[in-house]
């Protein structure tokens, strides 16, 4: 579409780029989810060459990284519901690859923490996982990589923002 700067008026020109503006945020979310929904299916396939799936790759991960926490607080950090937590510790005590213990604070609490066995299978689970991402981002440079690290957790916490605002 061409437009003739000449005739634009003040109004004119504010609607196009209030609708400029908005198309392209549409646009980039459309191009976030397909980018996300594409690694996420790359991902998905070779976690699951481990063994594990999607929710036990990340409640392994995050007790690799974290170290023993109360299952209560392990299921909103790897977007499970109570219900879906509790069925993927079980899942996992009966594999061997994390404990279950009663807190020695709270006898209410149970406190999760990877086996030795557990963390066996997810540093070499991470370790190829870590692999493949670096395959998908190896066109982009350290700056870049950077950029869309800062770029991506100021959208992500605005996000975040504007659910508890609603919520």
């Amino acid at each position: 579409m061409y437009i003739d700067v000449n005739i634009i008026d003040d109004v004119y020109f504010w609607e196009i780029q209030v609708f400029m503006t908005r198309g392209m945020t549409d646009h980039v979310w459309i191009v976030m989810m397909k980018a996300m929904r594409a690694l996420t299916r790359y991902a998905a396939a070779g976690i699951e060459e481990t063994g594990l799936g999607l929710s036990d790759f990340g409640v392994l991960e995050l007790l690799l990284r974290k170290g023993p926490l109360p299952v209560n607080t392990i299921g909103p950090m790897v977007d499970l519901t109570p219900g879906s937590i509790s069925i993927a510790v079980d899942r996992l005590v009966a594999k061997g690859l994390v404990s279950r213990v009663e807190s020695a604070e709270d006898r209410r609490v149970r406190v999760v923490a990877l086996t030795p066995r557990g963390k066996d299978l997810i540093v070499s689970a991470f370790r190829k996982h870590s692999g493949q991402m670096k395959k998908v981002f190896s066109e982009l440079s350290p700056e870049d990589l950077r950029g869309l690290e800062v770029k991506l957790k100021k959208v992500g916490k605005r996000a975040a923002a504007l659910m508890e605002q609603k919520g």
